[in-house]
C-alpha cells in the first residue's frame, strides 16, 4: 500500500491490525501448545478490537488532517502487513509469539513517534498524537495481559 496522506496511514494501521487478527486466529487453530493457543486466540480478539478502534479514527478525524500529505513517511519504511503472517505462529511457543507481537507493535509505535509533530497543520499533529497514545496504551494493556498469562 502506498502511503501519501494521513488517511492512508490510518488505513495502513487498520489493515495491519486486521491482518494480524486474521493470522492469529488462523494459527490458533493449528497450535498444539495450550498456552500458545490461548495467547493466539486472545491476540486475535485484541487485534480485531484495535482494527475497529483505528477505523473509528478514519470516521472522526478532521478532513484537513486526513488529507494532509505524509512526506516523512517515505523515508521511515515501516513493516508491511502482508509480511506479518509469514511467521509460523502455529509452530512458535508462548514466549516467541510474545516477542514477535511486541516487535510488531513497537514498530508501529516507532513510526507514530517518528511522525509525531511532523504534520504540517495542528490537526494532523493532533491526529498522530492520538494514534500514538492509542497504540502505546494498547501495547501496555497487551503486556499486562501477557504477563498475567505467564503467571498462570
Amino acid at each position: 500500500m502506498k502511503i501519501e496522506t494521513f488517511h492512508d496511514l490510518i488505513d495502513w494501521t487498520r489493515q495491519l491490525h486486521a491482518q494480524l487478527a486474521e493470522c492469529f486466529r488462523h494459527c490458533a487453530t493449528r497450535q498444539e501448545e495450550a498456552r500458545a493457543k490461548s495467547l493466539l486466540e486472545y491476540l486475535a480478539d485484541h487485534e480485531a478490537v484495535l482494527e475497529h478502534t483505528v477505523a473509528s479514527f478514519e470516521k472522526q478525524a478532521d478532513p484537513k488532517a486526513l488529507n494532509t500529505w505524509v512526506y516523512d513517511y517515505l523515508s521511515h519504511a515501516p513493516i508491511k502487513p502482508h509480511q506479518a503472517c509469514n511467521l509460523p505462529y502455529a509452530e512458535m511457543g508462548f514466549e516467541d509469539i510474545s516477542r514477535e507481537v511486541f516487535s510488531l507493535h513497537d514498530q508501529v509505535i516507532a513510526l507514530y513517534r517518528y511522525l509525531e509533530g511532523r504534520g504540517d497543520i495542528p490537526e494532523a499533529r493532533d491526529l498522530v498524537r492520538e494514534l500514538l497514545k492509542l497504540e502505546e496504551h494498547e501495547a501496555m494493556r497487551l503486556s499486562q495481559q501477557i504477563n498475567r498469562a505467564r503467571d498462570l
